[in-house]
């Protein structure tokens, strides 16, 4: 017997004495792809195999013999470099009928693919987000926000002048998304006058011309330059006066876009002045014409107009636009409501509401209206009927009004007429009506 090293030369090819090869290992045939789908294996008939039971008789010679019908013999599955390369047509819902099928029986049978088709069917569903892809118009202020809460400002924007810092902020990336030609549409302006509604055809262009000029009132009791220059109309400035002068201003050559850096680069400008001053300046006088407000309370007029005319701005490129924020949106109510009892009072001046019913001292309180605003904003006003100096007392109270603070602030922007108003109504008529005519004429171009 030969021993483990020795060779007899008769059991391998090869001469005598030569030490045969190992052969290196070879991969697994599932290492190339799932296996094929094995034959069909045939139906063998029983009785015929064993030989058992009554044969068929054979032919006679002469006769011609007839072949029974092949099985049929269903399609080879596509090859699996095939299939792998469906794989994102099929997580796309882009194969036919056929290919879907091989693909989704290919994969009970292949890890590999199984896992790829997961990952490629979650990356679809990246591609249909559920929600717009715009910005948030809020993201500046929770960034702004979530900054300053971890490192205050040195030198920080005055609380009451927040809400024009966010509208203006708002407007400045919708007018950035904007052509020329869309700086050009047509937009309608509305407001309230006596009586009736009025309107007024202007452009993008136009209306951001209009902020500007109004906003140059503000400008100017701070300090700024007057955006109008040499052309500002002499006297007593009106809002009125100066949107028609600026209007009739600018080069008719020039591009409607020109007008975006000044008007954002003066609401910069007043931004800075006022975070710089900080409330040393918030009771400084700003005439509005035949009237006037405090810097407080006309940076909230400011904001309440920017947001209105960005809505008509928005509504005339077909653009969706946010209302202001809550604590904001309250804030620019709640000047609307202290500004009602001279509303009335100039009302009845102009001899559009009926006088007082009685006289009232200065701070002693008088007939009152409750009004009840809901929603975003919201909240319980009591307005004096009788004397802009009375004081509105819920004990007093002899009408209710309830309204949406959307609706609330449409009416207040003369964009719908207090008979449109769908207010909630209790108590004296006639209040009710001067309330809302009141809350109308606060509009203006």
């Amino acid at each position: 017997m030969n021993g483990p090293d020795e060779w007899d030369g008769h059991e391998l090819p090869g001469g005598p004495g030569e030490r045969p090869r190992i052969p290196s290992p070879r991969t697994a045939a599932e290492d190339r792809g799932p296996l094929p789908d094995a034959p069909p294996v045939p139906v063998r008939d029983p009785v015929k195999d064993t030989g058992g039971g009554p044969r068929e008789p054979e032919a006679e010679p002469g006769t011609e013999l007839t072949a029974p019908a092949p099985l049929a013999v269903p399609a080879p599955a596509p090859p699996h470099r095939i299939l792998k390369s469906l794989l994102g047509a099929w997580a796309l819902s882009a194969c036919s009928a056929e290919e879907t099928a091989a693909v989704e029986a290919h994969l009970t049978d292949c890890a590999s693919c199984a896992d790829e088709a997961l990952r490629l069917r979650d990356a679809v569903g990246l591609l249909h987000p559920a929600d717009s892809l715009d910005l948030d118009p809020l993201l500046r202020s929770r960034v702004l926000e979530g900054c300053l809460g971890r490192r205050p400002a040195r030198i920080p924007v005055p609380e009451w002048a927040t809400p024009y810092d966010a509208e203006t902020a708002k407007l400045d990336a919708l007018l950035r998304d904007m052509g020329e030609a869309e700086w050009r549409a047509p937009v309608r302006l509305r407001w309230f006058e006596g009586e009736r509604p009025v309107q007024r055809e202007s452009t993008v262009a136009g209306v951001i011309g209009h902020l500007m000029a109004v906003d140059g009132l503000v400008a100017t009791a701070l300090g700024l330059p007057d955006p109008l220059g040499t052309a500002a109309p002499p006297g007593t400035p009106d809002p009125l006066i100066r949107t028609e002068t600026f209007w009739r201003t600018p080069d008719e050559e020039q591009s409607p876009l020109a007008l975006h850096a000044p008007w954002r680069d003066q609401s910069y400008a007043l931004m800075r002045q006022v975070s710089f001053a900080g409330d040393k300046v918030a009771e400084l006088a700003v005439p509005y014409g035949e009237f006037r407000l405090t810097l407080r309370d006309s940076f909230l007029d400011r904001a309440f107009e920017c947001w209105v005319h960005a809505g008509d701005i928005a509504e005339a490129v077909d653009y969706p636009y946010e209302p202001p924020a809550s604590g904001h949106l309250h804030r620019m109510v709640d000047l609307a409501a202290r500004l009602l009892p001279s509303a009335l009072a100039d009302r009845r001046r102009a001899g559009l509401a009926a006088p007082p019913q009685r006289l009232v001292e200065a701070g002693a309180p008088g007939r009152t209206l409750h009004l009840e605003v809901e929603g975003n904003g919201g909240g319980h006003w009591y307005i004096a009927l009788d004397s802009p100096a009375a004081l509105g007392t819920p004990d007093r109270t002899v009408a209710h009004i309830a309204l949406d603070s959307a609706e609330f602030c449409q009416l207040a922007a003369g964009h719908i007429s207090p008979e449109e108003a769908a207010a909630g109504q209790h108590g004296e008529r006639d209040a009710i009506r001067e309330v809302l005519f009141a809350t109308a004429s606060l509009s203006r171009l």
